[in-house]
């Protein structure tokens, strides 16, 4: 069994009852030795620290606080057949992002968009551009024919390979 004395927030740790009973009756602890070790704790971003000389060791620890436990749930994962971007990508008009990044709709904030639901659209127009590392990318229209579909919003991050639009 340990002696123990107790300073904020370390643990100190004497000799066991055994090794003090060989030592001398009155044991005395140290505290500026027990202060420096301590500030070396912090110092080092150690959790433990032991000293000894001349019989006498000390060894002084950071308390683990336990965290909280973590609380898990079962969560249902989506069914691949019904995501609608891997219903819609084999689609022959569906224009998939090339890149991660963010899309936009229009060339500048308060600008009108490229295109609108229902306009028409050639092979090679911009209909979107995707921002990624400070530059933007012209998406363009891979065929004639009319947007169907905006299946994104402004300003959101997408995904390389993810449908953005459907052009019918």
């Amino acid at each position: 069994m340990a002696t123990y004395c107790q300073l904020e927030p370390y643990q100190i740790e004497s000799l066991t009852n055994v090794e003090a009973k060989k030592m001398s009756k009155k044991f005395d602890v140290d505290t500026e030795l027990v202060r420096k070790l301590a500030e070396l704790l912090s110092e080092t971003g150690l959790g433990e620290i032991e000293y000894e000389e001349s019989g006498v060791r000390i060894r002084v620890t950071k308390p683990s606080y336990q965290s909280s436990p973590i609380v898990t749930a079962d969560i249902k994962s989506p069914d691949i057949s019904t995501d609608v971007n891997l219903d819609r990508s084999s689609l022959q008009g569906a224009v998939t992002a090339p890149m991660v990044g963010t899309i936009y709709m229009a060339s500048a904030p308060g600008e009108p968009p490229f295109v609108k639901v229902g306009d028409s659209v050639s092979k090679g127009q911009t209909i979107l551009v995707i921002e990624a590392m400070k530059t933007f990318n012209e998406i363009s229209a891979h065929c004639d024919g009319n947007l169907s579909e905006i299946l994104v919003n402004d300003g959101q991050p997408v995904e390389y390979g993810e449908v953005l639009a459907l052009i019918s």
